[in-house]
């Protein structure tokens, strides 16, 4: 009876010590297999962006050297309009490119499938003009306001105008310069801008009222087409790994470090001085929450962008993040 009790605490041991073995192998398989679907690949990595702060971790990450370092090639093509930036994406012109939660569903509802993979360093300013007297936000109650129509904009617009029970009349001008132009020269009462026009505006004379970083609003993102995810994703991770070195950089140095590659990317002396004066830091690529995409779903569908649901967990993919 003591030899047969023996033999199976024997025969136990071996069948654990088989279980454990095949475990480490399944973890190390596994281990393998994430690998070699991260490993970056020699194909260019488009990305749209828009003359706006949330592309310079993007830009630094590419003129330092982050990128090549990170084993991605990354091209960079700046767009003056969402539309313009929109169109390129339909025609398989770039990889992945700077948006928003919305545009990501409409592209979605017309069958071009990308996807959110983070959101964006962003706050968007609502300014008055020159000489317009406003100076509160409740005084655009019934104003004209110019801004993009069916784009962050106007969802930021109405969520500071229902906050302040407010009303107010769209004008909608596509073009970042001739909406700039078009509020100094007092022919709207107000529009929303992120930097650096925001910052422009207001040493022209016009009146900052609110901004979507007061409010809690938060909807830019960075997205890729499904294609690219599916095929590239070890692309999109080193993408975010270098575009989190840019981060830091704009952490921990001085603007005027980086003030010439802002100039060679057309940006004016005003962002210099705006980063210069900025107290926050910059925050490295995060997810979107599920209570903001949700929030922005449902205004997309009041606003007829989109005829179908679309789920947060089908439309989101934060895995090439790091950790």
């Amino acid at each position: 009876m003591k030899k047969l009790g023996l033999l199976l605490a024997v025969f136990f041991v071996l069948v654990l010590a088989a279980c454990s073995n095949t475990g480490d192998a399944d973890k190390a398989s596994d281990k393998k297999e994430a690998e070699k679907e991260l490993k970056t690949t020699d194909q260019v990595l488009n990305i749209g962006t828009l003359p706006a702060e949330s592309a310079i971790p993007i830009i630094l990450a590419k003129e330092k050297g982050f990128f090549e370092d990170e084993g991605v090639n990354v091209e960079i093509t700046s767009f003056n309009s969402p539309n313009d930036r929109n169109v390129a994406a339909q025609a398989g012109k770039i990889d992945g490119m700077i948006g928003d939660v919305m545009t990501t569903l409409s592209m979605r509802e017309n069958d071009m499938n990308f996807t959110i993979t983070s959101d964006i360093n962003e706050d968007f300013k609502l300014l008055s003009s020159p000489n317009s007297g406003i100076t509160d936000v409740k005084q655009l109650d019934g104003k004209d306001v110019s801004l993009v129509p069916k784009f962050l904009l106007e969802y930021i617009m109405d969520e500071i105008a229902a906050e302040n029970d407010i009303s107010y009349n769209v004008v909608s001008i596509p073009s970042i310069s001739a909406r700039y132009e078009a509020l100094l020269n007092d022919q709207v009462d107000s529009v929303i801008f992120t930097e650096p026009q925001a910052t422009m505006l207001q040493e022209s004379g016009a009146h900052l009222l609110a901004s979507s970083k007061e409010y809690g609003i938060k909807g830019g993102t960075i997205s890729f087409a499904d294609n690219v995810i599916d095929e590239r994703p070890g692309d999109i991770a080193a993408f975010y790994r270098a575009y989190n070195k840019g981060v830091d950089y704009m952490n921990n140095n001085d603007v005027s470090t980086y003030s010439d590659i802002l100039k060679q990317y057309k940006f004016p002396d005003s962002m210099s001085d705006y980063l210069s004066n900025k107290k926050e830091d910059y925050t490295k690529a995060a997810a979107i929450t599920k209570d903001q995409y949700q929030s922005i779903e449902e205004w997309t569908k009041k606003k007829e962008m989109i005829t179908k649901d679309y789920a947060y967990k089908d439309v989101t993919d934060f895995s090439m993040l790091p950790n």
